[in-house]
């Protein structure tokens, strides 16, 4: 059984970028949807007693769909903080040799955010061969699929924006880029950063689906050069 995450900041504490009322509607409505949907499906399946991480890597259709916007959308809460923050230490080294700049950088997220037809994600990626690059995803469809680790994320999908900024995707956008953690993408490079891309040490928590991917990752010893 899959169980749904607790939001790593209080309902409100992302005001006035995203209002209390759109953190309950997207968290409590979709967000809860995707995790009572997915547990229907594999009640009873092959899936029921695989972790969210080896859903994903092995399911396809309605189940695939529902177990990645689960993943999806807890990695957009902890992809976001209410003070504003800035890369540190390799992180931002690798931002500043990748994409030139910090500036070049928000460039290109915005651009990707803005460009992107309907709806899906935009993410900082880290690519096998150890690349950084700004990633869309159309619908539930993940990075995780091309083995690439998520730095941040942002939902482009309307109803995470609606509420506060109706059909302005670029006003959202500029806001979502002061409202990044920075201190989770770091730390989640810099676990990330060696030659099997895969974290130093074991996460061990049953409730967090980056935990087990990264878990699942060094069990299987997976190589990417």
């Amino acid at each position: 059984m899959i169980t749904l995450p607790e939001l790593p900041f209080e309902e409100d504490a992302l005001e006035p970028f995203l209002s209390k009322e759109t953190i309950q509607y997207h968290y409590g409505k979709h967000h809860t949807t995707y995790v009572n949907k997915l547990n229907e499906l594999i009640k009873g399946t092959e899936h029921d007693k695989m972790s969210l991480a080896a859903i994903i890597s092995d399911a396809g259709g309605p189940v695939f769909n529902n177990a990645a916007q689960i993943f999806n959308h807890t990695f957009y809460w902890k992809s976001m903080t209410p003070k504003k923050q800035a890369p540190t230490g390799k992180l931002l080294v690798k931002i500043n040799n990748d994409f030139g700049s910090m500036e070049k950088l928000k460039e290109k997220f915005i651009q990707a955010g803005v460009s992107l037809f309907g709806s899906g994600w935009v993410w900082l990626v880290r690519e096998p061969h150890g690349q950084l690059m700004i990633e869309k995803t159309q619908n539930a469809h993940t990075p995780l699929s091309a083995h690439m680790i998520p730095l941040f994320v942002c939902d482009v999908w309307e109803h995470a924006y609606y509420i506060d900024y109706r059909n302005v995707r670029l006003a959202y956008l500029s806001e979502f880029w002061n409202h990044i953690n920075w201190e989770f993408a770091s730390k989640t490079y810099d676990n990330t950063d060696n030659d099997i891309f895969i974290g130093i040490e074991p996460c061990n928590d049953i409730h967090d689906p980056f935990c087990q991917l990264l878990d699942e990752l060094q069990d299987g010893d997976r190589v990417t050069s």
